[in-house]
């Protein structure tokens, strides 16, 4: 599989058609926790086609979606260049090209996992204002239901380096080592989505460890088919997620 930086570069209308969103509540939380306001500067990073960005441009917030990959970032100016608050960037997490002291809130929505963790600390800390908050978050798929447990396991069966990518992968050690010395809080918000078969099948292509051609394509839709007529109920299925979300603030380490 291509970097990745590279690798959802061919999954981007899937991508913005049948990925989840992000629960407003998490603008409320991060208000009554940390005072969070519309004249907050924000830095989304890994900012793809612009999900996790397009929350806060919709709460007043001047945002800075950082993005490498081009046509994801290609595909986020042309659905959000209408917000007069939104600046594209072409950077990292480990090289945004932001200035020093710039911004007040850092996000990265299902990006952090792909980051190098030390580096992008030593970035983040730089472009921190002081007592600026980082929210790590994660729409987190469920496996509970019937047709839950039966999607995963046919993703496990087709995919490529599914388990080896899988953001589920980040500990809460791991997290706790990126903030510390300060503590990080957690906190879990109820999201889903309810497809027809062909919201299914798109959300199933648009994660880049799933084939789009080959001899195991046709197998797998296959699959998807009759798991999708087994478990829909009015022509629908639910997919589940807990929405995570981890913020602290962050500063240099005490030596």
């Amino acid at each position: 599989m291509s970097d990745s930086t590279t690798r959802f570069s061919d999954r981007v209308e899937d991508y913005v058609k049948y990925r989840p969103h992000y629960p407003e509540v998490i603008l409320s939380y991060l208000r009554d926790l940390y005072a969070f306001a519309p004249g907050w500067v924000v830095a989304d990073i890994g900012s793809g086609t612009g999900i996790s960005t397009e929350l806060f441009l919709r709460f007043g917030n001047k945002v800075f979606a950082v993005e490498p990959n081009r046509e994801m970032r290609l595909k986020g100016e042309e659905l959000l260049s209408g917000y007069p608050g939104f600046v594209s960037v072409d950077g990292t997490a480990e090289a945004t090209e932001l200035a020093d002291s710039s911004v007040d809130l850092i996000v990265a929505g299902q990006a952090f996992h792909w980051f190098d963790p030390v580096r992008t600390r030593t970035e983040f800390v730089r472009i921190a204002r002081p007592g600026a908050v980082v929210a790590l978050i994660w729409n987190e798929r469920l496996i509970l239901s019937d047709f839950e447990r039966e999607y995963e396991e046919l993703i496990l069966e087709y995919a490529g380096d599914y388990k080896t990518i899988n953001h589920k992968n980040i500990t809460d050690k791991q997290i706790g080592d990126f903030f510390h010395p300060q503590p990080f809080l957690l906190r879990s918000f109820e999201n889903e989505q309810r497809f027809d078969f062909d919201g299914l099948k798109g959300r199933l292509l648009s994660s880049s460890y799933i084939p789009k051609d080959g001899a195991r394509y046709a197998a797998m839709l296959d699959t998807l088919k009759e798991l999708f007529d087994r478990h829909a109920k009015g022509g629908q299925v639910r997919v589940g997620y807990e929405t995570k979300v981890y913020t602290g603030t962050i500063f240099n380490r005490v030596v």
